[in-house]
């Protein structure tokens, strides 16, 4: 078995940028994962992109991607979609790149290389630490778990994931066949 280095916070932050890689830090371990697939990335980008204009349209927070959240004093992980309400983002500081406190939603796109507990203890983090659902895109199955304080949901395409906790009174819904589309260029 080999040996794990633990890294404080403060060590996880100076790392230097690698391209290529993204870091996250599991209660002082550093994660290291390689850049996702082009496919991961439109996958990401679609739910990104419609999720944000929800969310703008209604004026119910911010959507960001890959950014950091400190859940834990050694907990330091990057969802690859987010989205925070507007009253927990007037207290996170904008020019920071890790922001102290959690998403109200905190969206994975599951790659080839993401192990089952590797994916489990993120989603348990996130939920520990406040967030109110964790979706879990599976592209090669064409599905979705829904994870939050209830239990968990799967929705499959071409069926469309529907919330209606999560925004403030806002029902949304988000097709998935176009999200999980075959065609790349889209």
């Amino acid at each position: 078995m080999g040996m794990v280095t633990k890294l404080t916070v403060e060590e996880f932050l100076r790392l230097p940028k690698e391209p290529g890689k993204r870091f996250e830090l599991d209660r002082g371990e550093l994660i290291v994962e390689s850049s996702p697939s082009y496919r991961h990335n439109r996958i990401r980008y679609r739910i990104a992109r419609h999720l944000d204009e929800f969310v703008q349209r209604n004026q119910l927070g911010g959507v960001t991607v890959e950014q950091d959240f400190r859940l834990a004093p050694d907990i330091i992980r990057n969802p690859d979609v987010a989205f925070v309400a507007t009253e927990p983002l007037s207290r996170m500081d904008a020019d920071r790149s890790r922001i102290e406190g959690v998403a109200n939603l905190a969206i994975e796109v599951v790659s080839p290389s993401n192990s089952a507990e590797d994916l489990l203890t993120k989603i348990h983090q996130y939920l520990d630490a406040g967030c109110r659902a964790v979706w879990v895109f599976y592209p090669s199955l064409k599905r979705v778990g829904i994870h939050d304080a209830s239990g968990i949901q799967e929705v499959a395409a071409p069926a469309s994931l529907q919330e209606r906790r999560l925004f403030g009174g806002h029902s949304y819904l988000l097709p998935l066949s176009p999200i999980f589309d075959e065609d790349i260029t889209k």
